[in-house]
């Protein structure tokens, strides 16, 4: 291949990397006074909030509460979250949806003159406090910020770059020992096939989770906790990797691995069952009928985690592949009108759930934890702000509420633009950054170790880091994650870069933070359950990682 020189360096005041709910919202934030540019790994819309089936919860009905709404997601973090985030989102959750309601997002309308928004319940809420579009909010949440960004003059949406590292003081021309601090970010454009160098004061990560380096997840192929990988190879603290949700419900399906069932089919009635299949003497209970009650009095509407073990002690207890879920008796109507996607999608696979269940098994979901950062979403390293589920913000705890996900994006991308907006003035200038450098390496001809090693990390970590832990699960785990991170830098440092090995460089970062996190926590808690430690601890502690001290 011939080399090509470098292209210029592209300069804006912010870099928001990430086109989801949180970096939209940092954007049209920051747009009034400030040139920004929205990186997005592949097209604009790709990313997790499109995804997003449930809705948005705010206090707004009648007889809730603020203090409620603290403790129900108090509660589901296991007492982990940081009790002032949990304060600051949920006081600015209904300001935050009365902003996408004025940019064209449908809310669903009340059914009665005195409610302004249908309210439905999730698993863990104690009210009804969930505002959404039928069965599809985070898509029209997308197209309605996504929209007004294209609008906006001062807004450059730039599609189909795949970040590879933040540019700090180590990219600096001249200077061997300047501040640390983000100066902005080197980019894989896949269309020119070429790396560039975006330059600004201010650069937001807003890359979303990591639930890929699971075998099986409900994320977009993109969800590689690219963002987490770039902060800390730049220096930056990450906490609570050990949390990822496993949503207890994913389509079960030959062909279609990452379709969700949203958590609101269980929040109105919908029931989990044991298959036909399943004979009375070896489960215990009655083929077909329901297995909640053995777990959790909450039964369907218990938090996550706990519905998601459940499920998983049945299916690794019968021996099952997967189990049901049942709405049918809701009858076809109240179907149609609440749950019209999911509905529309299972037809076109065979399934019609106004009568028969829908086959489900867990899957990774969320990253509960991340890039650690304040209330006004700063980082370790200066220039650099966090929005989203790329952080560690202390919201969620040991385990996510339902439907406090695009909440936070919303609240946060906010308190971001607030945050670099106060601090332009003092914001230092962007020093001459030295250009991306390919001269040492070549390109690859064996594009199937990259395969290969992709696949491997997936399985094992499904295998041995999943929803039940043990000690010797994790040490397995962290033996295997070493010689695959040896395996991708020495990769990685002889060959040209390519959107499938920037993943996977970043799947095996995230992958060891995460058995590292794990290994630390000597308890059960949230979403960390360990067969070797079944007790929660006397104290709540956050697992804090160091890449500069190198202490956890």
């Amino acid at each position: 291949m011939a080399k090509h020189p470098p292209p210029e360096a592209r300069q804006y005041d912010v870099v928001i990397i990430g086109s989801g709910a949180a970096g939209l919202t940092a954007a049209l934030n920051l747009a009034p006074k400030f040139k920004v540019a929205v990186l997005a790994k592949g097209q604009l819309d790709g990313g997790s909030t499109a995804w997003a089936q449930g809705g948005i919860a705010a206090v707004l009905e009648p007889g809730d509460t603020f203090e409620s709404h603290i403790e129900d997601t108090m509660v589901a973090g296991a007492g982990l979250n940081h009790r002032a985030t949990v304060e600051f989102v949920v006081e600015n959750a209904a300001a935050a949806i009365d902003r996408l309601a004025a940019l064209g997002v449908p809310f669903n309308p009340g059914e009665t003159l005195s409610e302004r928004w249908h309210l439905t319940r999730e698993g863990g809420h104690s009210h009804r406090r969930i505002v959404h579009v039928d069965d599809a909010t985070g898509w029209a949440v997308q197209q309605a910020l996504l929209s007004a960004a294209k609008a906006h003059p001062n807004i450059a949406l730039v599609p189909d770059m795949v970040a590879i590292d933040l540019v700090t003081s180590a990219h600096v021309e001249g200077e061997r020992f300047a501040a640390r601090a983000c100066h902005g970010v080197y980019a894989f454009n896949s269309a020119s096939r070429l790396v560039e160098t975006f330059v600004a004061k201010a650069v937001v990560l807003a890359t979303g989770g990591a639930s890929r380096v699971y075998q099986y997840s409900t994320n977009p192929d993109g969800s590689t906790g690219d963002g987490i990988a770039m902060a800390w190879r730049a220096g930056c603290r990450v906490s609570n990797m050990e949390f990822n949700q496993f949503h207890p419900t994913c389509l079960f399906h030959p062909t279609v691995k990452n379709f969700l069932i949203t958590e609101a089919c269980r929040g109105e009635g919908g029931q989990l069952k044991l298959p036909p299949s399943v004979s009375e003497a070896a489960s215990g209970i009655k083929s077909g009928s329901r297995f909640m009650q053995r777990y959790d009095d909450r039964l369907e509407l218990a938090p996550r985690d706990v519905v998601a073990r459940a499920i998983d002690a049945e299916m690794k207890r019968l021996g099952l592949d997967h189990v049901l879920l049942d709405i049918s008796h809701l009858g076809a109507e109240f179907i149609l009108h609440h749950f019209p996607m999911i509905h529309a999608r299972l037809l076109e696979l065979g399934i019609d759930c106004t009568v028969t269940p829908i086959p489900v098994v867990p899957a990774a979901h969320y990253s509960c934890g991340g890039v650690m950062v304040d209330l006004d979403g700063r980082t370790d390293l200066a220039g650099l702000w966090a929005a989203g589920e790329v952080t560690q913000s202390g919201l969620h705890g040991a385990n996510r509420l339902a439907s406090n996900s695009i909440l936070e994006c919303l609240v946060f991308g906010q308190a971001v633009a607030d945050d670099i907006a106060a601090l332009w003035d003092n914001a230092a200038t962007p020093p001459a950054i030295r250009p991306w450098d390919e001269s040492r390496v070549t390109d690859s001809d064996e594009e199937i170790v990259v395969a290969h090693n992709w696949d491997e990390l997936r399985r094992f970590m499904w295998d041995y880091v999943g929803i039940v832990r043990t000690d010797k699960r994790l040490e397995r785990a962290s033996h295997r994650v070493k010689l695959l991170r040896k395996e991708v830098q020495d990769y990685y440092g002889n060959f040209r870069v390519t959107p499938d090995l920037i993943e996977l460089r970043n799947l095996v970062t995230v992958a060891d933070l995460i058995v590292r996190s794990a290994r630390a926590r000597k308890e059960s808690r949230g979403l960390h359950y360990t067969t070797d430690y079944p007790k929660l601890a006397a104290v709540a502690k956050d697992t804090v990682l160091d890449p500069v001290s190198g202490r956890n």
